[in-house]
């Protein structure tokens, strides 16, 4: 059998003999990023072993992570060290649409379950083209609803889903599409568009989100704090520089001139166990 040359192969052939050959890291920056941190053995350090009382969805927009990240159709490097994922507000929930929101092992008549809708729509081998959607409700998410009626069902009857609680009737939902496309293995061009299903006009907040995993605060050797600041930017944009001891400085480009927000990714624990913070500005500070 022949070998296949560089002029007959595909695009997406070439950049896999390259991310093979480490000529060229293609596949640095992917879908790396967890659907849920939040309740996992690998954030656990319950003295009992229960990660889901340990560490609830409620306490994950304000406790700091230490061994990964979770996000809405994101993408990290390989690491895990740099993340970028979409937030989302639609004016009506107390707090800001992060992650995905489930029920743990306890709660759920069935087990652990997610309830949301969300779908991989398309990515190449080496994530050089990515395609997610998310149907986020318009009307307020049914978060305790979700929790309290499920804690009700018993193991014979059926899950109660987010659909079930009203909240997509008369199509009042935005499809939320997230694309990525990559130029080259650092020139990453992200696309967010909404579409507004239901028919009358409804407000959607979009809060692309970059930030660092907490690598900073844990162990006897720390590691160098990275930083997060706003950059000269070209007319009509606006510009976040990343600086972070492994990979450098990168940039995320925003276009138009958009409010820039900062905070520390740092827990809060006030609000988690009434200790003062450290940190003016934590975790969960946009939710403010």
């Amino acid at each position: 059998m022949k070998k296949a040359t560089v002029d007959s192969q595909t695009k997406e052939e070439q950049r896999l003999e390259q991310a093979r050959q480490r000529t060229a890291h293609w596949k640095r920056w992917g879908p790396y990023l967890s659907e849920r941190q939040w309740g996992t053995v690998r954030e656990d350090y319950s003295p009992n072993g229960h990660p889901w009382e340990y560490f609830p969805h409620e306490h994950a927009r304000s406790r700091a992570y230490r061994w990964g990240e979770d996000g809405i159709g994101g993408i990290s490097d390989r690491h895990q060290k740099i993340c970028f994922a979409l937030t989302l507000w639609n004016g009506r929930d107390p707090i800001l649409k992060e992650r995905l929101f489930g029920l743990s092992g306890y709660e759920g008549n069935h087990g652990e379950d997610v309830k949301e809708y969300y779908f991989y729509l398309d990515s190449t081998p080496t994530h050089s083209y990515m395609k997610y959607l998310y149907k986020y409700p318009q009307a307020e998410f049914p978060y305790a609803q979700l929790v309290e009626e499920n804690r009700l069902r018993g193991r014979n009857r059926g899950e109660f889903e987010l659909m079930d609680t009203g909240v997509f009737d008369g199509n009042r939902y935005f499809d939320v599409f997230i694309e990525y496309a990559k130029a080259t293995p650092e020139d990453i061009l992200i696309r967010i568009t909404a579409h507004n299903r239901g028919s009358e006009e409804a407000t959607l907040h979009l809060l692309p989100t970059l930030w660092f995993r907490n690598t900073w605060s844990w162990g006897s050797e720390k590691a160098p704090r990275p930083s997060l600041r706003a950059a000269k930017a070209p007319r009509r944009t606006a510009v976040i520089e990343a600086e972070e001891d492994y990979y450098g400085k990168r940039w995320l480009v925003c276009d138009g001139s958009r409010e820039l927000l900062f905070t520390e990714n740092e827990t809060n624990t006030k609000r988690l166990s009434g200790i003062e913070n450290h940190q003016t500005y934590v975790k969960d500070s946009f939710d403010d």
